[in-house]
């Protein structure tokens, strides 16, 4: 099943399964408490045709668990340009969940805070289940479904945070956190160790690789996540691949900038699909100054 929140017409914030180009509304207020009843809900017999709606983040979730480092050579495309700090597995933090955006939806780019934009594709598991403490032959009964994350970067924030070796700041910023287009049910998703995953900025390949390249595995991460405690409906981030800006011979070259339109892609999980924007061009005013104290 591919499940989505969308907008039709006036009504906002509705949820509904994907089947071809309809979408068919669910009787229920949320995804989050569509994995909460354990998807016993009905359809309220409301039916939309893709091409008039609006889709949205598909969920909203309690808690977004990161994973960084886990793709190994990530760490050594950023090793190769002499990054600052080593990006090695077992880096975790908390998202923020109100960057959260939609497909379609614009990232703002703040340009009195940043010069150093960049793109990150990853897998997001979705839990469906609510648990703690489990281990790794435990967490597929946990596992509901997966999603499309791009997780946005001020890199040179985070050279700044990295120096304490903790960062968090760099990638919560308002509308760094895209996901989408839809969440997928596990029960689709033969493998998710062996996805084809690329990202395109204005058409051009810039990631390109698959999640068997993972250095934990998906039920690893889940259960290594799990004494945080779980809620149905939260998300969890596998890492990056190799191919960011910062790894590039010229990173300004290819960090993103107001007029640049992201594609991020995984094989089942659909595109997510981002243009990046000004302030101006988002608020239709001047960018307040950012304060700095670091």
């Amino acid at each position: 099943m591919k499940l989505v929140t969308f907008d039709a017409g006036p009504d906002r914030a509705l949820v509904g399964r994907l089947d071809a180009d309809i979408v068919v509304e669910l009787d229920v207020p949320s995804t989050r408490v569509f994995f909460e009843r354990e998807g016993q809900v009905g359809e309220t017999g409301r039916t939309f045709a893709l091409t008039d709606v609006r889709l949205r983040a598909p969920t909203v979730p309690r808690k977004f668990f990161h994973t960084a480092g886990n793709f190994r050579e990530h760490h050594d495309d950023l090793a190769r340009v002499d990054w600052s700090h080593p990006v090695n597995k077992g880096i975790v933090f908390f998202q923020n969940v109100d960057a959260i955006i939609g497909p379609d939806e614009p990232i703002v780019y703040p340009a009195n805070l940043t010069r150093e934009l960049d793109y990150e594709l990853e897998l997001a598991v979705v839990i469906g289940k609510p648990g703690k403490f489990f281990s790794a032959e435990q967490a597929a009964e946990h596992i509901a479904g997966y999603l499309v994350f791009n997780d946005v970067t001020a890199r040179d924030i985070q050279r700044r945070e990295m120096e304490s070796g903790v960062f968090s700041f760099s990638k919560a910023i308002d509308t760094f956190c895209p996901i989408g287009p839809y969440i997928v049910t596990s029960d689709e998703i033969d493998d998710p160790h062996d996805l084809d995953m690329e990202l395109r900025v204005n058409g051009d390949v810039r990631q390109k690789s698959n999640t068997g390249r993972m250095s934990v595995s998906i039920p690893q991460l889940v259960a290594y996540h799990s004494p945080q405690i779980y809620s149905a409906g939260d998300l969890l981030t596998t890492g990056t691949i190799a191919g960011v800006a910062a790894s590039t011979e010229d990173p300004f070259a290819n960090y993103l900038k107001p007029g640049d339109v992201v594609e991020a892609e995984i094989e089942g999980l659909g595109i997510l699909r981002n243009p990046v924007v000004s302030w101006r061009d988002a608020y239709g005013t001047d960018e307040p100054p950012a304060e700095q104290w670091v």
